[in-house]
């Protein structure tokens, strides 16, 4: 096997450290079915400011399937998306996404906006949209029909007749000038009460959150797909530094689909051992 140079960024390895363990998982692993609540209990996220970000991905790290992500989605990757939907203040979309992946109104179910006002939560998340040129039709059902006002984060310089027209249907909220300044935008949106945040994405958007260093967590599914050539990574936009995360979580699905939990280095969260589950993102313009 060839030697290959560190990454940029990242620490040339010790040759005199002993390898890391590797132990198997699998194809039988231990632990029974998770409830909902154990489900629950598997995402919850500190009270603090918590920026975390879910994508799904084929075997071969494709991020959509005919240009979708919903071709890689099945029924375990769609339980834990309502589930971190129903956890979160804010969700944080791309408009490049919200238009591709055809969003519509962020409205939960029963079950889950029950859950929320038990536990001191508004009946529905907030939907984010991050959006530079505003580019973004006022009667999209995701903005239009939002059951809790949207906000857009954007530009000071964004066209002021698409700001007119949005105001309408959400909240404007400047944050840079030319250029989106996405931690300003952040602070912006938790001095609002918006503290645990969700991103789905797109890949731009999550390019950027990267190199601004503000991801706290990535929940990655795996879907059980040879997707092929053609589609994108779940990152996309200028190079960055790399980051290292720790892996907090894995769930698996009886057809195979896997459900990763990866969380900063810096501040780990509890492990938990490997359990199954039966059951289920861009341009930021």
């Amino acid at each position: 096997m060839t030697d290959h140079p560190p990454a940029p960024d990242m620490p040339a390895l010790d040759p005199s450290a002993p390898d890391p363990p590797v132990r198997r998982f699998g194809p039988q692993p231990a632990g029974s079915a998770l409830d909902d609540p154990a489900l629950i209990e598997a995402y919850a996220v500190a009270a603090h400011d918590h920026l975390r970000v879910n994508f799904v991905t084929s075997v071969d790290g494709a991020v959509a399937v005919a240009g979708r992500s919903a071709g890689l989605s099945g029924r375990a990757d769609k339980r834990v998306f309502g589930v971190l939907r129903m956890l979160c203040d804010a969700l944080l979309v791309g408009a490049g996404t919200l238009r591709q992946e055809q969003y519509r109104a962020l409205r939960l179910d029963d079950r889950r906006r029950r859950w929320r006002r038990q536990h001191g939560l508004p009946t529905h998340p907030t939907l984010v949209v991050v959006s530079a040129s505003l580019d973004l039709d006022p009667d999209q059902p995701a903005l239009a029909d939002a059951p809790a006002r949207p906000i857009v984060l954007t530009t000071t310089d964004a066209p002021a007749d698409r700001r007119r027209r949005l105001a309408r249907v959400a909240e404007i909220v400047p944050a840079g000038e030319r250029a989106l300044d996405l931690t300003a935008g952040l602070s912006q949106l938790r001095a609002r009460g918006h503290r645990r945040l969700l991103c789905e994405g797109g890949p731009v958007l999550l390019g950027s959150l990267t190199a601004a260093d503000l991801v706290d967590e990535l929940c990655l599914t795996v879907s059980p797909l040879l997707a092929g050539a053609g589609a994108g990574r779940i990152s996309a936009g200028p190079a960055s530094p790399v980051r290292q995360l720790r892996l907090g979580q894995v769930l698996v699905a009886d057809d195979g689909t896997l459900l990763l939990r990866y969380t900063r280095a810096a501040t780990p969260g509890p492990t938990r051992p490997p359990s199954t589950v039966t059951t289920s993102k861009d341009t930021i313009t």
